[in-house]
């Protein structure tokens, strides 16, 4: 991976801890932030759109086997903000929508796929 992978995985990684040791019950984290869904799935648009032009310039010319890893970093690691925020959200609002979730990991894929498999231009001369 290059110099900035390391420190993404690592961000990724603390998010995705924490939303685990929030479903454990560790650490309360319902409450402590009212995102309403419109914010949240923004967030997880943007989020999307951002990775996934991030991706698109980082695994330009990299061999195949770099290019899948970084795809897992880049696609994997992101929706660890996106359900931490959700999971700071009140109980009520939680139990009202449960598959907010998954809808903001389907608004967050739709917006990464995008400049993904979007065509690339021809390389210059």
């Amino acid at each position: 991976m290059l110099r900035f992978e390391p420190l993404l995985v690592a961000f990724f990684l603390a998010a995705w801890l924490v939303d685990l040791l929030a479903i454990l019950g560790l650490v309360e984290l319902q409450g402590s932030l009212d995102l309403g869904l419109y914010p949240l799935y923004s967030t997880a648009a943007a989020i999307g759109w951002i990775s996934g032009n991030i991706y698109v310039a980082r695994s330009r010319g990299l061999p195949e086997a770099l290019r899948r890893r970084i795809l897992l970093v880049y696609f994997l690691g992101p929706p660890g903000i996106v359900y931490l925020l959700r999971a700071m959200a009140p109980a009520e609002a939680q139990q009202a929508a449960p598959l907010v979730s998954l809808f903001a990991f389907g608004v967050f894929s739709a917006l990464f796929l995008v400049p993904v498999l979007l065509p690339r231009p021809p390389a210059r001369r």
